[in-house]
């Protein structure tokens, strides 16, 4: 059973990998334990916008005299709404198996671990063991809900985000531990419908790998509608004993407890690299992590690695691209290494949060002189009129040179505009090329043409 390229996972890094193989021809398998799609599809990224879309239709709903609509009756249904999440999941996961069939790939099941002499050896599900071996071998086994040595997850009563999506039914009180994209997500949809949540955040700020001011925008608009915050807080212990949860939080004025139906744990992931022979390999690790030159590839000839196992943005829109990168220059192409710094972050609550580049913050500490433009979209006409004027668009650009460091949005939609900066940035674009480019009026799109005239003091809105 020779191969091209065998690929061991099939996330979003994964398939890509493997359809981006066949497409340049290469003999190529796939070789998955769980569901083909990996996490992102199945237990991820998509069924979780479909929870959240659910609630924010049941907002919509719940305000509709703001908009002139009289609307009565209207009741969340739980176990509908979990069951539209698991159907949407299912029919992307169907979708990337068509994929497979349509590229003639193999797909494998079983649970794969790397060998000596680029070689892969995969257990069925019945215990049959095969050995395949390949030119190339690309692991992308993902990630993990990390758990932490005082929060262990029983999966009933401290769960992760996989439990957190399939509950059996609602629960009437919630604390969230972790305020990352994760966190403030489940913390959204859960209030949303109608469950008392209280995040727990270890930092200063919610969401804290965000310019400052997003962080603070998201915590007003989360606090306004009746979340509770606990910031520079720890959870010390979760008593389950009883019939819920005692949750013992230590935070900067004392000891407090919370009793809780559930705990989400939400402190981020752990890579999936441990019992898939990369000791045996000889592949070498640091911190959890596989080591990679810019081309993805281990130090042992023949094996490379992508997505969350390395050290870069764990990130379904990175796995992929390292797939590709990874992939083409195997293939022998030409390829340009990825620009970490331009890589644009999404968080889908309400409201949204969208940014790329340096935060204000980081860009003073790099030491760059800076012109900062800001433009709320309280003073944006199609935001006052779709009912959601809360959130900025903010801009950050050396004043030196006119490069753009950054951009950091928190509104509604957000996450359907940060592409123009990327894109801009890209291509090095300038704040006067941005100002002089028609954007379309009334969109939530012309906030970042403000936001730039703004920090180059010819905003008309302001």
């Amino acid at each position: 059973m020779n191969y091209d390229l065998i690929v061991l996972g099939s996330g979003p890094g994964g398939y890509v990998a493997a359809i981006r193989a066949a497409q340049l021809g290469m003999k190529t398998a796939v070789v998955e334990k769980s569901e083909v799609g990996g996490v992102c599809l199945n237990w991820g990224c998509i069924p979780t916008k479909a929870l959240l879309k659910s609630a924010q239709v049941y907002e919509y709903l719940m305000h509709a005299q703001d908009y002139g609509v009289k609307a009565t009756g209207v009741e969340a249904d739980f176990q509908a709404i979990v069951k539209r999440s698991r159907g949407v999941a299912d029919a992307m996961s169907k979708g990337v198996q068509f994929l497979m069939k349509k590229n003639k790939i193999d797909v494998i099941a079983g649970y794969g671990t790397v060998k000596p002499g680029r070689k892969l050896e995969v257990k069925a599900a019945d215990g049959t063991i095969t050995t395949y071996e390949a030119k190339n071998i690309v692991i992308a086994t993902g990630a993990r809900s990390r758990e932490l040595p005082n929060l262990k997850q029983d999966g009933k009563k401290v769960i992760g985000y996989r439990e957190a999506m399939v509950m059996d039914k609602q629960p009437k009180s919630m604390v969230v531990v972790g305020s990352g994209a994760i966190g403030v997500e489940f913390a959204y949809f859960y209030h949303s419908i109608g469950t008392k949540v209280t995040i727990v955040e270890f930092m200063p700020n919610v969401v804290p790998v965000e310019d400052e001011d997003v962080s603070k925008q998201l915590a007003r608009s989360l606090k306004k509608s009746g979340i509770e915050i606990m910031l520079e807080s720890t959870v010390e212990s979760v008593d389950t004993s009883g019939a819920g949860c005692k949750v013992k939080v230590k935070t900067k004025k004392g000891e407090e407890t919370i009793e809780c139906d559930v705990v989400l744990s939400a402190v981020g992931i752990t890579s999936n690299i441990e019992n898939i022979g990369l000791e045996e390999v000889g592949i070498i690790t640091d911190r959890g992590k596989i080591l990679v030159n810019e081309w993805y590839q281990t130090n042992m000839p023949g094996y490379y690695a992508i997505g969350d196992v390395l050290n870069t943005q764990a990130l379904a829109h990175v796995a992929s691209h390292e797939a590709i990168t990874c992939v083409e220059k195997i293939a022998g192409m030409h390829v340009e290494p990825i620009d970490y710094k331009n890589i644009p972050g999404c968080t889908y609550c309400t409201p949204e949060i969208a940014s790329v580049g340096y935060t204000e913050k980081a860009a003073k500490e790099a030491g760059y002189e800076i012109k900062v433009g800001k433009f709320p979209f309280s003073a944006s006409g199609k935001a006052k009129a779709g009912g959601s004027a809360d959130g900025f668009v903010k801009v950050i650009f050396d004043a030196k040179y006119g490069e753009w460091l950054g951009a950091h949005m928190i509104g509604a939609n957000v996450t359907e505009m940060i592409a123009e900066v990327v894109v801009a940035r890209k291509l090095e674009t300038t704040g006067h090329e941005i100002i002089k480019s028609v954007h379309p009026h009334p969109t939530m799109s012309e906030a970042i043409m403000e936001a730039v005239a703004e920090a180059y003091g010819e905003c008309i809105h302001l």
